[in-house]
């Protein structure tokens, strides 16, 4: 994939957002298009969850791809980001593992999540997808404890501050050939990287939203990256979307 160079913003509310808005006026916007805000006031991660990032603390940006892979496909694109971002760190000596379907974790403390939002202006070249990526990268002891799940920074695992901009190239760089692959050959080209680093693989978990929860061994995932699920009488079951948490 072809990122282009970045298109920086002082302060948004939401990189997510302002992409989608963007694109519903109808701007045409390229595939590869990078949206990044240096501070961001309202931010969302999945479910709605807030997301905000003060001035120069952490890395949230969005980025446009445009995909003509199925249907079916589009719920792996994470798994392929995810990659990329531990892919990323690894080169500034920090090791992560991923938990699906979005997430990139240190020691099971949170340090880049994800949100996937597909837009309603329709493409001429495929499904327009808005990937917006928060990453905490200068986030500092005092915030991490304000927030009610456990987090990290780059900041915190390595006693250094980085340069946005600089962790941004890195990011971009390392994530686009996991993107290629993800778009030629789909979630079985990930298969082997994404279950070496997912973390709970042959464990007790519980999966689901809300009151729609079960519990069981994640004993993998299928071809198009969703979660295989053995259940307590040993059915296992495809779940597409959902938090997982070990038991």
């Amino acid at each position: 994939m072809n990122f282009l160079p970045p298109e920086w913003h002082e302060q948004l509310a939401s990189t997510n957002t302002h992409l989608l808005q963007r694109l519903y006026r109808g701007e045409r916007l390229a595939s590869g298009f990078v949206l990044a805000a240096r501070e961001q006031t309202a931010g969302r991660g999945r479910y709605q969850r807030q997301w905000i990032a003060q001035a120069n603390e952490n890395l949230t940006f969005s980025f446009l791809l445009i995909t003509r892979a199925a249907f079916s496909q589009l719920t792996s694109i994470p798994i392929a980001i995810s990659l990329g971002v531990s892919d990323a760190l690894k080169i500034y000596g920090i090791s992560t593992q991923t938990k699906w379907p979005n997430d990139v974790l240190i020691d099971g403390a949170k340090i880049c999540g994800m949100l996937l939002e597909r837009s309603d202006k329709k493409q001429p070249d495929g499904t327009a997808i808005v990937i917006g990526i928060g990453l905490n990268v200068n986030m500092d002891a005092t915030t991490a404890a304000l927030i009610d799940r456990p987090v990290t920074s780059m900041r915190l695992e390595t006693g250094r501050e980085y340069d946005l901009e600089q962790v941004l190239e890195q990011v971009l760089s390392s994530t686009a050939p996991w993107i290629d692959r993800w778009e030629s050959e789909g979630f079985p080209a990930l298969r082997t990287a994404w279950e070496h680093r997912c973390v709970y693989m042959g464990e007790e978990i519980s999966v689901g939203e809300g009151d729609d929860v079960k519990t069981g061994v994640l004993a993998g995932f299928g071809d198009c990256g969703q979660l295989l699920l053995r259940e307590p009488d040993g059915q296992v079951s495809e779940i597409w979307a959902g938090d997982v948490a070990a038991i």
